[in-house]
């Protein structure tokens, strides 16, 4: 595993690594985000930050027509873990709100809005970012 660390206005790098656009991906996509969660002691993160990037790269091995992914977990603030998936798409992820019983697929984004803090799309010029954001701290 490739792992590029860049320095954030934060002061903690951030770490990010490109990726085949293909389901197969989350299973290094979990990896950074345990490599990049430790090196930061926010082991308390593991579990759901796992599952946040493993639904974000579904959707984007799905939905995106690109090639390759980028995978980025980084700190944007001293409060919140930002974990991402980039894609060359720009069409923007819609949250599926219908409770067909039946539907086993399309329910990636309900399970990152309920473990996110926040979540969104970051449009560029040539692509898009669906990330969300975890608060750092634990509320007592």
């Amino acid at each position: 595993m490739t792992v590029t660390a860049t320095p954030r206005p934060t002061g903690h790098p951030g770490y990010s690594e490109t990726l085949p656009c293909e389901p197969e991906s989350a299973a290094t996509a979990r990896q950074l985000v345990r490599t990049a969660l430790a090196a930061w002691g926010l082991g308390h993160l593991v579990d759901d930050g796992t599952l946040i990037v493993t639904e974000l790269v579904a959707n984007a091995a799905e939905h995106s027509r690109s090639r390759l992914i980028r995978v980025v977990v980084t700190q944007p603030s001293e409060t919140y873990v930002r974990i991402g998936v980039v894609d060359k798409s720009r069409a923007i992820p819609l949250m599926r709100t219908d409770s067909n019983g039946d539907q086993l697929r399309g329910r990636g984004l309900l399970l990152v809005d309920a473990l996110t803090d926040r979540w969104g799309t970051d449009l560029y010029r040539w692509g898009k970012q669906v990330w969300g954001e975890l608060k750092r701290e634990t509320s007592s």
